[in-house]
C-alpha cells in the first residue's frame, strides 16, 4: 500500500483547521497525522510525529509562522507550506518565508464555509509538490559556492536597444533560487531578462521589488506594452501571461494576457518562452529551473528549434526536479547545471 503523505496542520484558527483537514482527509493520498494553533505547539508535534508536510500559518499568537519556520529549516529541515492572507502586508511576509525555506504558499479563502471548493486544488497539489520536495529537504539541500558580487557596468548603457532575450522560468523553490542567482548577473549583462514564476498577482510586484535590491540590474513588475531593454529585469505579473511582439519600429515589447492556466501553473512560462523564441530566434536564451509540472517544456523546445540556446538546473540543487526534468526528457536542454553555475552559463552563452 503506498504511504500516504503525513501532514501537520498549523493555524491558530479552529475554522481554517477544519477546512483544511476536511480537505486533506478527503485526499486518498494524504492523511492528517496533528493539528496545532502556534509555533510552539507546532515545534513540539514535528518532534513527536515526524509528518511529511506542515501547513503552518503566519500570523499566530506565542510564535508567529516566519519565526517556526525559521527554527524548524535550521533544527528539524521539513517541508513547510505556508498559509498566506491576500494582502500587501501578507505578500510582504509570505516573500520572506519563501527565501526562508518554505516549499510553497496556499492563498487564504475569503469565505467560509463554502471555501473548500475553492481551495481544494490549491491545498491538493502544493501538499504533494511539497512532498516532493522533502528528500531535498532533509539532506540540507546542496550548499551553493560563496555569492558573486555584482559586476558593475562596462559601457553597455541600460535602456539601449535589445539584441538578446533571457527567460528564466521557476515554480515551487523559485523565489529562494531567483533571490540567489539574479544577483550574480552583471550591470552590463547584454541581454534584456524576463522572469516568469509561478505567482498570484499580488505577490509578484513586492517579489520584483525584493529582487531590484538585491540586483546589479534593474528589476521590475511588466507593465502592459512595456519595451524590452538592456539591463533591465521584467518580472512577469501574476495572473497574467506574458508574450514577447515585435513592433514595426525595431524594438521589442510585453504584452499581457488573463492566464489561463491552472492553479499553481500561472504565469504559464511556455507563453513566454514560446514567443521569445518566435521575435528572437537565434539570440534568445531560456532557462527553466526548479518547478512541479511540466511547464516550461515546449518552450524550451522552441528556443531550441529557433537555434537559440537553453539551459535546465540540475536535479541535486532543484527543490523539486519536475519542470527541468521533463524538458530534459524532451531532449531540448543544452546544458545541465547546478544552481550557481546558471548565471556564468548564461554570460557564457551572452
Amino acid at each position: 500500500m503506498p504511504h500516504k503523505i503525513r501532514v501537520l496542520i498549523v493555524d491558530d484558527s479552529a475554522l481554517v483547521r477544519k477546512l483544511l483537514r476536511d480537505v486533506i482527509s478527503g485526499n486518498p493520498d494524504m492523511e492528517v497525522v496533528g493539528t496545532a494553533s502556534n509555533g510552539v505547539e507546532a515545534i513540539r508535534s514535528i518532534a513527536e510525529l515526524d509528518p511529511d508536510v506542515v501547513t503552518m500559518d503566519i500570523n499566530m499568537p506565542e510564535m508567529d509562522g516566519l519565526t517556526a519556520l525559521e527554527y524548524i529549516m535550521r533544527k528539524h529541515p521539513l517541508p513547510v507550506v505556508m498559509l498566506s492572507a491576500i494582502a500587501q502586508k501578507g505578500a510582504t511576509a509570505t516573500l520572506k518565508a519563501l527565501e526562508l525555506g518554505a516549499v510553497d504558499f496556499i492563498t487564504k479563502p475569503s469565505h467560509y464555509p463554502s471555501a473548500v471548493k475553492e481551495v481544494r486544488e490549491e491545498v491538493v497539489l502544493k501538499i504533494k509538490t511539497a512532498a516532493q520536495a522533502r528528500s531535498h529537504i532533509l539532506r540540507g539541500g546542496v550548499k551553493s559556492k560563496a555569492r558573486k558580487k555584482p559586476v558593475l557596468s562596462r559601457g553597455v548603457r541600460a535602456g539601449s536597444k535589445l539584441g538578446k532575450l533571457v527567460v528564466i522560468g521557476s515554480s515551487a523553490g523559485g523565489p529562494k533560487a531567483l533571490a540567489e542567482i539574479m544577483p550574480r548577473f552583471p550591470a552590463d549583462t547584454p541581454a534584456a531578462i524576463i522572469l516568469v514564476q509561478h505567482m498570484p498577482g499580488v505577490f509578484t510586484r513586492s517579489f520584483a521589488g525584493r529582487l531590484n535590491n538585491l540586483c546589479a540590474l534593474s528589476v521590475k513588475e511588466a507593465e502592459e506594452d512595456e519595451e524590452l531593454r538592456v539591463g533591465r529585469v521584467l518580472v512577469a505579473p501574476g495572473g497574467k501571461d506574458l508574450v514577447v511582439t515585435s513592433d514595426n519600429r525595431g524594438s521589442s515589447r510585453v504584452e499581457l494576457l488573463d492566464s489561463q492556466n491552472r492553479v499553481g501553473a500561472s504565469p504559464r512560462i511556455d507563453s513566454t518562452m514560446v514567443t521569445a523564441a518566435e521575435v528572437y530566434g537565434p539570440d534568445s536564451v531560456g532557462v527553466i529551473m526548479t518547478g512541479m509540472g511540466g511547464d516550461g517544456a515546449s518552450g524550451m523546445e522552441k528556443i531550441k528549434k529557433s537555434k537559440g540556446s537553453t539551459i535546465a538546473q540540475n536535479e541535486e540543487t532543484c527543490l523539486v526536479f519536475g519542470m527541468p526534468k521533463v524538458a530534459i526528457e524532451r531532449g531540448c536542454v543544452d546544458h545541465v547545471v547546478a544552481l550557481d553555475m546558471i548565471p556564468d552559463k548564461v554570460m557564457e552563452l551572452l
